[in-house]
């Protein structure tokens, strides 16, 4: 990515992660990405993309809950390919977003953003922006993992 980061010259994990937390009990919101109004999964990456990068790169199309189901395309996981960089599942790190399967052979359909090696940041449905343990729950369905662009 060629984005010019607008906050620093280097971006470190620790404020992507810094910067999830000021998302913590933002509502669950379908489609949405606005801090503290409102969000769902990806619309808590795509705020945390805003902070540091400024526009998104691409534009999200509308979708339904279960557009993953409907259409059996890999969606997600095609804009994480051209946005994020990827890395090894034993490598991911604070800071790193993780994507979710949530069952087997299915399309991913969650993501989340790892505080700690225990633990992640995400929206849940029904709920607001939690930070969840990474359970055996999450473990069995963790799928990829991707680094935000210019990471220290």
């Amino acid at each position: 990515m060629t984005e010019i980061l607008k906050h620093s010259k280097h971006l470190t994990r620790l404020q992507i992660v810094e910067a999830a937390f000021t998302w913590i009990d933002t509502p669950y919101q379908h489609q949405a990405s606005v801090k503290q109004a409102g969000c769902d999964c990806l619309g808590l990456i795509r705020g945390i993309w805003r902070e540091f990068y400024g526009r998104e790169p691409m534009s999200v199309p509308p979708y339904t809950a279960n557009w993953a189901e409907e259409n059996g395309q890999e969606t997600l996981l095609h804009a994480a390919e051209q946005c994020l960089q990827s890395c090894l599942k034993s490598q991911t790190q604070a800071g790193d977003v993780i994507l979710f399967r949530m069952q087997a052979q299915s399309p991913v359909k969650h993501m989340a953003i790892m505080s700690a090696p225990d633990r992640i940041i995400h929206a849940y449905w029904g709920r607001a922006v939690v930070e969840s343990f990474l359970v055996p729950y999450w473990i069995r369905r963790w799928s990829h993992s991707f680094s935000f662009p210019g990471l220290d």
